[in-house]
């Protein structure tokens, strides 16, 4: 084992290069000044924001360490700003020419599970494959091992842990920052180091010249567009200040704090006003907050945040509500509203778009009145918020200019610093100053609406309540308890299925990564012996869902032959229930049997979302989808706070519900004919690719028509430019295009000239219409040629696509229905109708007809066929 070092020769090195990294506080700091054997680095408290190299004298070597800042261990690499990517890499020429060891620091005191593994195994490709035979595991908090033995941790831990060992090839290293005065960790630390060294004979980790220079060249543009910016907005404030007299200086501040979840809202609120205490509770309601700055009195208004990244259309309804009964809690409306972001993660277009459809559901105007607020400053370290700005890319920069290149960045670990929130007050007094001293006047009409709508949602949701309680008054009784419950759950990818499971048996059997494949355990939970079935979800978009995914569910029905007590369909309530998931669920609920209704509940998750509304509140208040489900499902629902795993009344509950629902089917449990289901799941596909056959074939016919259309137009140009060549005295030419002002697309519509000289500019231009055409002409054959041979490799072949044949069940009949459907559509007639569109014909001698109604390719318009 690596991890013994008596067992090899190894070179004692006179130098030593190596780079410790890993997540934040895993203790990289703190661990390089037990190996330097003095305190170079500053740690506890205080983050590593930059890479640091010390050097020092080690046992009569020279140790050269490089202290990297910590990744986020909660986020993956596509939610780390683009700038932090880059000083990742960067880091590994701070100690040229380049790193013989990588320490890859790992807490012992807190788990390393499959999140962690997927996070260290996105940023080690950062650095190339090559990296993992430089990598020495090294576990800090050695302290927190009491009695155990590392190895003894290692495979107690997991697979996760034991994949990233095997990676770095069985090297590993404990080490106890709280015994500094053992110097015998680090000699034995040096010798694994020889070690590593050694069986890379003497070879380092080559640093990329060329990508070195590359990163440095943007950074440097990022930090002259950034110094550009800063600028700008330094001029803005200097001039808008110079204009704003001191009594003309407000007296109150309203603002409303706007953003997505866990950005730092209500930590601004707090930074501003002084507030030490932190309440770690999520913000479910708007919030109003007063107090006061100087002789300023302030006050805010938190609001909920939406999911980052999902529009506003995935928000629930109450949510969108709160955002705008927050302009109506400081009346007679906001000054200015905070857009915070936060600093430490990335922004896309997508965030970008979230957050638009989001802020301006407050109504119009709103950005001339909004300033973005970034948070966790102390996270940028020595970069400014202008090089974060204009390193993440175009959908932040657009952000910025929206609001008119007004920001500011808060450090909310110094809140002490009183210079920051006097600058902020100044912008925001600026903001108001510009837009002459006014405020943003929400529009009464939508607080009435909101109020109303609020009186509705609580009528119907307290009937929905009172029948529910009335129906199972009629099956309540302790003869409907039952010794066994067989469960299976069912539902969309990321819905809380795993998580649910583990609070339903009161243990953590079923992993909380994504699940792939069917998973069973089983208990003895508040007097009855519970078996839990979890299975792989399904994506939101129909049209995502594979066949592998289906036939995995089905394999999960099968685990238990004696049927199913319930089957639990999760639906979690920190997102909108839509159309789209709707067709999606549906799809999945008719591959099973008609009766599953009868024997299935809506299993709500994230019940913490809820805070003080009711469930029934959040049924009638969203749109269609998520009524028409309950109502499906015959108003059996329960909900699931997966935050409270210690409150067994809500799992007791869910099983006293079960139970009735059991006696309201007479003892009848849910067992599906599985040759049923399975060969619904094969008819899904194989309409799937009959839809997606017929798209490729009108697909195909739009580029033949598109081409057909170019070359005539090509033509009737080029007998234009004969004519116009072939008239030496005529200044307006007769054409087949009709009068000038069909020309003017060329600029030709214009007074007369000299007639020769007119002639020359139509004829260049037409010269050049006719050599982009050949460009297009040439780009619409080829994909003309593509879709032909993408559609069947012969179309008037009797073999269908490939894709079609691997998906059939191995044995293969030619004259099959699927079969017949397929040869019938490779010789399909598409032609257009009176009002120029594509339209087919099925009324071919093709046989058709008899194989398979229209009616089953479930095709309704053109655009279903599209779709």
């Amino acid at each position: 084992m690596e991890n013994n070092p008596g067992e090899k020769e190894s070179i004692t090195l006179p130098e030593v290069r190596l780079i410790l990294i890993g997540g934040r506080w895993a203790g990289k700091s703190s661990s390089a000044n037990t190996i330097l054997r003095r305190e170079r680095f500053e740690c506890g408290r205080t983050r590593t924001a930059q890479s640091e190299v010390r050097h020092e004298i080690v046992e009569g070597r020279k140790l050269i360490v490089v202290d990297a800042p910590g990744w986020n261990s909660s986020l993956s690499l596509k939610h780390i700003p683009e700038w932090n990517k880059q000083r990742f890499k960067l880091n590994l020429s701070r100690c040229p020419p380049g790193p013989q060891v990588f320490l890859l620091a790992i807490p012992i005191d807190s788990a390393f599970s499959v999140a962690q593994k997927r996070i260290v195994e996105e940023h080690m490709k950062l650095l190339g494959e090559q990296v993992w035979r430089y990598t020495m595991v090294l576990f800090t908090c050695g302290d927190y091992l009491g009695g155990k033995t590392i190895e003894q941790h290692i495979e107690s831990e997991g697979d996760a842990l034991k994949w990233l060992i095997e990676r770095c090839k069985n090297r590993y290293h404990v080490i106890n920052n709280k015994e500094k005065s053992n110097s015998s960790q680090v000699t034995l630390l040096l010798q694994k180091i020889d070690e590593i060294v050694s069986d890379n004979n003497g070879s380092y980790y080559e640093v990329d010249e060329q990508t070195l220079t590359i990163i440095e060249k943007k950074q440097r543009e990022v930090a002259e567009r950034a110094e550009r910016r800063r600028r700008r907005a330094e001029e803005q404030r200097q001039q808008m200040t110079t204009l704003i007299p001191e009594e003309m200086k407000p007296s109150t501040l309203k603002m409303i704090l706007l953003g997505s979840r866990n950005v730092g809202k209500t930590s601004v609120v707090n930074t501003i006003l002084g507030i030490k205490e932190q309440d770690g509770k999520r913000t479910a309601h708007s919030v109003i907050r007063q107090g006061s700055v100087g002789k300023t009195e302030i006050t805010l208004v938190d609001t909920p945040g939406w999911w980052k990244g999902f529009p506003a259309f995935d928000t629930p309804e109450a949510i969108k509500e709160e955002l705008v009964r927050s302009m109506f809690l400081c009346p007679p409306g906001p000054h200015v509203f905070l857009v915070v972001i936060d600093a430490d993660a990335s922004f896309n277009a997508k965030h970008l778009d979230a957050l638009r459809t989001h802020v301006e559901l407050l109504g119009e105007g709103v950005w001339r009145h909004s300033i973005v607020v970034f948070t966790r400053g102390d996270w940028l370290g020595s970069s400014s918020i202008e090089e974060y700005i204009e390193g993440e890319g175009e959908a932040l920069q657009s952000l910025v200019e929206q609001c008119g290149n007004r920001y500011h960045v808060i450090d909310n670990k110094n809140t002490d610093s009183g210079t920051q929130i006097t600058e902020l007050l100044e912008k925001i007094t600026a903001t108001v100053a510009g837009n002459s001293w006014g405020h943003f006047v929400p529009d009464e009409q939508k607080f009435k609406t909101i109020e109303d709508r609020r009186r509705r949602v609580e009528e119907r949701a307290r009937l929905r309540e009172s029948q529910v309680m009335a129906k199972r008054k009629t099956l309540r009784g302790p003869r409907h308890q039952l010794q066994e419950l067989r469960i299976v759950m069912i539902g969309q990818k990321t819905s809380g299925k795993t998580a649910t499971g583990n609070t339903l048996l009161h243990k953590e059997v079923f992993p909380t990564c994504q699940t792939e494949n069917c998973q069973v355990d089983q208990g003895e939970v508040a007097g009855r012996r519970i078996t839990v079935i979890d299975t792989p979800g399904w994506w939101g978009e129909s049209s995502r869902c594979t066949e592998d995914t289906d036939k995995e569910i089905a394999r999960g029905l099968s685990l238990s032959p004696l049927g199913f007590h319930a089957v639990l369909l999760v639906i979690p309530l920190d997102l909108a229930f839509s159309k789209v998931q709707k067709i999606a669920l549906e799809e999945h609920m008719n591959l099973l049997d008609a009766s599953v209704w009868k024997h299935t509940m809506v299993l709500f998750t994230c019940g913490d979302k809820l805070a003080d509304k009711s469930v029934e509140e959040h049924i009638e208040r969203e749109p269609g989808a998520l009524y028409w489900l309950v109502d499906k499902c015959e108003n059996k629902y329960h909900v699931m706070n997966n935050m409270k795993k210690a409150n067994m009344s809500q799992v007791t509950e869910l099983f006293e519900k079960i139970e009735e629902m059991v006696a309201g089917n007479n003892g009848r449990l849910f067992c599906p004919n599985m040759r049923d289901v399975h060969l619904r799941i094969d008819d899904k596909f194989k309409r799937r690719q009959v839809k997606h056959v017929l798209r490729q074939r009108l697909e195909k016919e739009y580029r033949r028509r598109e081409l057909e259309l170019m070359l005539g137009f090509k033509e009737k140009l080029l007998e234009l430019q004969a004519e116009i060549r072939g008239s030496e005295t005529s200044t307006k030419p007769k054409s087949l295009i009709g009068d000038t002002n069909k020309f003017k697309i060329w600029g030709i519509g214009q007074k007369k000239k000299d007639g020769k000289e007119k002639e020359e500019i139509i004829d260049a231009k037409i010269s050049q219409e006719i050599e982009n055409l050949d460009k297009s002409i040439l780009r619409s054959t080829v994909d003309l040629q593509s879709s032909m041979e993408l559609l069947f490799p012969d179309l008037r072949g009797e073999s269908p696509a490939p894709s079609v044949a691997e998906s059939l069940p191995g044995k293969r009949n030619s004259n099959s229905n699927f079969d017949k459907v397929l040869g019938w559509l490779s010789t399909l007639q598409i032609s257009t109708n009176l009002e120029n569109n594509l339209t087919f014909n099925s009324s071919q001698t093709s046989g058709y007809g008899s194989v398979l109604p229209h009616d089953d390719l479930d095709f309704n318009t053109e655009a279903d066929i599209l779709q």
